[in-house]
């Protein structure tokens, strides 16, 4: 059994109280009835006792909302306490805020102060000041242009990132790619597994699939360019088509620009195939896991140079 209070914790006593005496009432009711069907001579005993139950039943019952009230009267009073001491905490915070704003003024009144007194040095003095804290303001503005030219860039190598984990999250394993922000430019790197068969250039149906998708993003970023970039482990290969790692690493990239270029038609001018072979290695090549870490293709994506130095010239910084 519950008892249902409104939720002002200002009305809580009261609502108390007036339970309180509509139990009592009711207590005293039965017991009067109780009495005065005993004394009549029309009440059978039967009759009496069931009187006597049904009211001992009530009392029971009204005991047990009265308990409930009680749990519920000490459940606000706990809450009461705890809006009281939150709203001293608040005053403290407030009487700490006021203090340091007065320092504050404070602090600025000594820096007018001190200001003032600079009229006191000579004409010429008041020149080279001057001077000197226009270029400051020059150099100070520059600076904060190059801190949010800087941002910009993040802010839009974050928002391709998370577009291409968005696109690349279904089908992968996460060992299988990866992709990361850094500087000015997102790498993708893919393994070596997933993209060729073994020991070749070919490219694998799902590796087709995967580059889908990572076009379906480029296409929708006309101002970049791609460089994909082939790498291998340091085992030596040569075939009758591969010469050495080299070769492979650059056959590699090259096979991936030309499903970019003829299969999802981007742009061959924003594209660039480059091998690396085994060196730049990410991992030690003395254990097979660390062969297969090195043995894979970055796709990287990044601003064309000229719209780099754009972003670094506060004339332009009106037409971004």
């Amino acid at each position: 059994m519950q008892c249902k209070f409104k939720k002002n914790p200002h009305s809580i006593f009261s609502t108390f109280a007036s339970n309180l005496k509509i139990m009592k009432s009711i207590s005293y009711l039965f017991l009067a009835l109780s009495f005065a069907l005993l004394t009549s001579s029309c009440v059978s005993k039967k009759k009496y006792l069931e009187l006597q139950t049904k009211s001992e039943n009530e009392l029971k019952n009204a005991n047990d909302l009265l308990l409930a009230c009680e749990t519920e009267r000490n459940r606000y009073s706990t809450d009461l306490m705890d809006v009281r001491s939150s709203l001293t905490h608040k005053t403290e915070q407030i009487t700490d805020l006021k203090e340091q704003l007065a320092d504050c003024k404070s602090q600025r009144d000594k820096q007018v102060t001190q200001v003032g007194d600079l009229t006191v040095l000579t004409q010429s003095a008041n020149e080279n000041i001057k001077q000197t804290l226009a270029q400051l303001e020059s150099k100070d503005k520059y600076i904060h242009f190059l801190q949010e030219a800087r941002t910009k860039a993040d802010s839009i190598n974050l928002a391709l990132a998370i577009n291409l984990k968005g696109v690349l999250k279904d089908g992968l394993d996460d060992q299988d790619v990866e992709i990361k922000v850094d500087k000015t430019v997102v790498f993708i790197n893919l393994s070596d597994k997933m993209l060729y068969q073994s020991g070749s250039a070919n490219l694998t149906p799902k590796a087709k699939e995967v580059l889908g998708k990572i076009a379906s993003i480029i296409e929708t970023k006309p101002d970049v360019e791609v460089m994909i970039e082939g790498y291998t482990d340091n085992k030596p290969i040569k075939t009758d088509c591969l010469a050495d790692n080299w070769d492979l690493s650059v056959k590699r990239a090259t096979s991936v620009v030309r499903v970019l270029q003829y299969d999802y038609k981007i742009d061959p001018n924003k594209l660039i195939a480059a091998g690396r072979g085994e060196f730049n290695a990410l991992a030690s090549n003395d254990t097979d896991e660390g062969r297969a870490t090195n043995r894979r293709t970055r796709i990287i994506i990044m601003p064309k140079l000229n719209q780099f130095y754009d972003l670094l010239n506060p004339a332009n910084a009106n037409d971004k």
